[in-house]
């Protein structure tokens, strides 16, 4: 880890340099096409499947069918910034393309449906529902929102688990515990209602907090336990599934009009087929994933169907005040995710 992070360090200094050379990827007038270079930054590992459809598909996508006239540089493990500074930039300009989740969501409240609990059947579903209509309805409302971005596609974040250092097998089980959460209302309010304390900590910080027992235990989907190695420092994980979270690939919208129209087509097709590669990854890779952290010792539960009404009924309130607060748009935009097939 330590070893990952000076690296990471090493490859910043590198691209901090490249930056002051020049805000943005686009290097040339508007729409007048030509040989550019676009960076690209995420805050997952290589190994978390939206951030190799970045590589496989975003990038070499782009590259192929452009013949090399547009090269992608992609940055990531937060290179580029944490996802605050990654949102900031694209609208800024200073990085062509991000991948976050949601850290507009105070700003345009739409974007709370990324982190809305138990919104989902199962994967497949969250999959149909953000590859098909209802993502390109909340995609137009973005990006009316925020004119200086344009938002592509919406690829798998996770479905988020507990794990705990303290026995986890059952809702009854949080009561009392220590569980590092976000900095989100929604996940703060998960955690509370099941009778848990939160405690917000970074996520390069949460390795120590756990080895050290500042928490007991955490919410993050599988693959993210693994890439991060928190079966390590873990004894039980709970597979609640309880919010399946989205990341989005954002454009700089200055970037994307010194495009030609053809590239920018190219562009946006690269953005959806990264997103859709991404999803089948993240599906297919649940089970390793859960091999891998019950390989370490760790005693895997899944949620079952009695303690998932359990469960609903505990974070009734979070549910019921993220009602009251979106009125104006989340009943009608929950009864379409629902009517998804």
């Amino acid at each position: 880890m330590k070893v990952k992070k000076l690296i990471s360090v090493l490859l910043a200094a590198g691209m901090i340099a490249t930056v002051a050379a020049g805000c943005g990827g686009s290097g040339g007038e508007g729409g007048s096409g030509g040989a550019k270079t676009l960076r690209i930054g995420d805050n997952w590992g290589s190994s978390h499947p939206m951030a190799a459809a970045l590589d496989n598909v975003f990038k070499t996508q782009i590259e192929e069918q452009t013949n090399g006239e547009l090269t992608v540089e992609v940055y990531h493990d937060g290179l580029l910034g944490d996802e605050t500074n990654l949102w900031q930039s694209v609208r800024d300009g200073a990085v062509d393309f991000v991948v976050v989740g949601t850290p507009m969501n105070q700003e345009f409240s739409e974007m709370l449906i990324s982190d809305w609990p138990f919104l989902y059947r199962d994967l497949e579903h969250a999959k149909n529902v953000w590859t098909g209509e209802v993502a390109d309805e909340v995609t137009a409302d973005f990006n009316e929102f925020f004119p200086e971005v344009e938002l592509l596609s919406w690829g798998p974040n996770s479905a988020r688990t507990f794990s705990s250092s303290k026995p986890l097998t059952c809702v009854d089980d949080f009561a009392g515990q220590k569980f590092r959460m976000p900095n989100n209302p929604i996940h703060i309010g998960i955690v509370e209602d099941l009778g848990a304390s939160a405690q917000v900590i970074g996520l390069g910080e949460l390795f120590t907090a756990l080895e050290t027992g500042t928490v007991d235990g955490q919410d993050n989907g599988m693959v993210t336990i693994v890439d991060q190695s928190f079966q390590e420092v873990q004894s039980y994980l709970y597979e609640t599934n309880h919010i399946i979270a989205t990341l989005e690939i954002i454009a700089n919208k200055a970037t994307m009009d010194s495009l030609t129209e053809e590239q920018q087509t190219i562009v946006r097709d690269a953005a959806k087929a990264a997103a859709v590669q991404a999803w089948d990854d993240y599906i297919a890779s649940i089970d390793e994933d859960r091999a891998t952290i019950e390989e370490a010792g760790v005693t895997v539960t899944q949620l079952t169907d009695e303690e998932r009404e359990k469960m609903i009924a505990a974070i009734q309130p979070t549910i019921d005040e993220l009602l009251e607060q979106n009125a104006d748009w989340a009943p009608d935009l929950i009864a379409k995710i629902d009517a998804v097939q």
